[in-house]
């Protein structure tokens, strides 16, 4: 199994958006994202900081409901993408 890398707070956002969370919301420098399924709904906040803890990361994971592998290769395919303003990603979220 790979090590998780150093990421910000603003990738694991987009990854998380790209597996169907919508920002719900922003307090300081803390987003909260959500997620609705049949049979549950997943709030996980994520800290915009330039380098978010590997501990951190694990926990925003678990409460993703994404494996470490899963994160990796969604991270991997989000890197070929142009990065995205995080005002604009906020602003066409909350619509």
């Amino acid at each position: 199994m790979k090590k998780l890398p150093v990421v910000s707070g603003r990738e694991i956002i987009k990854v998380l958006v790209k597996t169907g969370f919508q920002v719900t919301g922003r307090k300081g420098s803390h987003v909260k994202l959500k997620k609705k399924e049949k049979t549950r709904t997943y709030v996980v906040i994520v800290p915009d900081h330039p380098e978010v803890a590997k501990g951190t990361l694990k926990s925003i994971l678990r409460q993703a409901g994404l494996t470490k592998d899963e994160f990796l290769k969604l991270l991997k395919a989000q890197n070929t993408i142009l990065p995205v303003n995080m005002k604009t990603l906020e602003n066409e979220l909350l619509k």
